[in-house]
């Protein structure tokens, strides 16, 4: 098994940067969802409500977060310094914060989505994992609740051949991309190692209405794959009902992994579907 891709989304819910080398932190790949959007109460917003953030080229690097899309003049948004404002914000139903971006990148993305909206950059601000499937002082970026999203080729190609018309794996907006492995064979992986770094898989990944969105046009498309994934990929568990695709993960460790490394399955259990 290797690494067939690897992908950050600087902004989250905005388009994937497909990169060939990334530096592994405790809080995920770097630079992946570390500046977000919120609405006027302080809510998070993804492509759940605003499909067109899939047109939203976002680059980041230690400097800060440079955007462009459609019709939009690019905007380089510096790191805001230590003493800047952090707002008080609500990611699903935790609260966490995040510092002000300032005005002119609030008013690029109020102009660009058409709503009053506010960006904000996570900096070194904690944010904890929930305890009841990670390892113990787990930290994560704006990501919906994980550090890490792992999805298997095979999988998608499983699926694909299920469907009318195949997507691409971007519609799952992964992380990591592994081949090599047996479809579905992700259920059962407990911990898995990549360039030396050990990964621990905890949790299931439900999916949701984003996996309708064309990831270039920000354009929904029915209402597959969920329609098909319903049909054997249905779980119903506490915690984790829905439909499964990719698996939540965590790094044990730090440094650097590339396409094409190994893959090393070190651990595995009973999946999710087999206590169903």
């Amino acid at each position: 098994m290797q690494v067939e891709s690897l992908h950050i989304y600087a902004l989250k819910g905005a388009r994937a940067t497909d990169l060939a080398e990334a530096a592994v932190e405790s809080r995920g790949l770097s630079h992946d969802r570390r500046w977000m959007l919120v609405d006027e109460n302080g809510r998070f917003l993804t492509q759940r409500e605003q499909p067109r953030l899939a047109t939203v080229n976002a680059a980041a690097d230690d400097s800060g977060l440079t955007v462009s899309g459609d019709g939009a003049k690019n905007l380089h948004i510096p790191v805001p310094p230590p003493e800047t404002e952090k707002l008080p914000l609500t990611l699903w139903k935790q609260a966490v914060e995040g510092y002000a971006a300032g005005a002119a990148a609030d008013a690029w993305f109020s102009d660009y989505l058409r709503i009053p909206c506010r960006l904000v950059f996570q900096g070194g601000l904690a944010r904890a994992v929930s305890q009841d499937y990670a390892p113990q002082g787990s930290q994560t970026g704006y990501a919906d609740g994980f550090p890490l999203l792992v999805a298997n080729a095979a999988s998608l190609a499983d699926l694909n051949a299920r469907l009318e018309t195949p997507l691409p794996m971007n519609r799952f907006r992964p992380n990591i991309v592994i081949s090599g492995a047996e479809a579905w064979a992700e259920d059962a992986w407990k911990k898995i190692r990549i360039g030396g770094i050990e990964i621990a898989i905890v949790k299931p990944c439900t999916r949701c209405i984003v996996t309708t969105t064309d990831q270039k046009t920000g354009e929904r498309h029915g209402n597959e794959p969920l329609r098909s994934l319903k049909d054997f990929r249905l779980l119903r568990r506490p915690g984790m009902t829905g439909v499964v695709f990719g698996q939540n993960a965590v790094p044990l460790g730090a440094g650097a992994i590339r396409a094409g490394d190994a893959v090393e399955v070190l651990e595995t259990g009973p999946s999710a579907f087999d206590a169903t």
